[in-house]
């Protein structure tokens, strides 16, 4: 067996013991947000460019943009916050659509700002795609340091 191949119980043992849980849930929404905001962005190039299966969704012919989703995402979890149980606020699944739901209001940030459809205009647009994907790439890998460290203090003593 390779002893440089990292296994899903590593990973797993790893999180639950280096993690305190409030870092365990920034860990989860910081990955929930870097996996949205590009699971969106590819969506929305390949809605752009008519590839693939995905469309607008519209309902009564009015364009139902995707940080509405993420408003009532974050709304359900700040419910959830506010009135569950400690046993409720701390479940991955609670901490997952939180970044979830944020991935979809940044990423329609300047249609909040400008009230106007912005989305596509040629300026700044790669980058700002860039510099989310590298900010919140980043995020990920910073709170889980403690978590990566681990594997490989495991590594280097195997």
């Amino acid at each position: 067996m390779d002893t440089n191949v990292v296994t899903p119980g590593e990973v797993q043992q790893a999180f639950h013991e280096e993690l305190h849980p409030r870092q365990q849930s920034a860990l989860i929404s910081w990955i929930a947000f870097t996996g949205t905001f590009a699971a969106v962005r590819a969506i929305t190039y390949s809605i752009k460019d008519a590839k693939g299966p995905f469309g607008n969704v519209s309902v009564g012919g009015v364009h139902l943009h995707h940080y509405m989703w993420g408003i009532l995402t974050v709304s359900v979890v700040g419910g959830a916050a506010i009135r569950g149980e400690d046993r409720l606020r701390r479940h991955p699944l609670v901490a997952s659509l939180y970044g979830a739901g944020m991935a979809l209001i940044v990423d329609e940030f300047a249609l909040l700002l400008d009230l106007e459809d912005v989305y596509w205009a040629r300026e700044g647009r790669v980058s700002v795609d860039l510099a989310i994907g590298l900010i919140s790439a980043t995020g990920s890998v910073l709170v889980g340091l403690p978590v990566l460290r681990r594997l490989q203090r495991n590594r280097v003593g195997s």
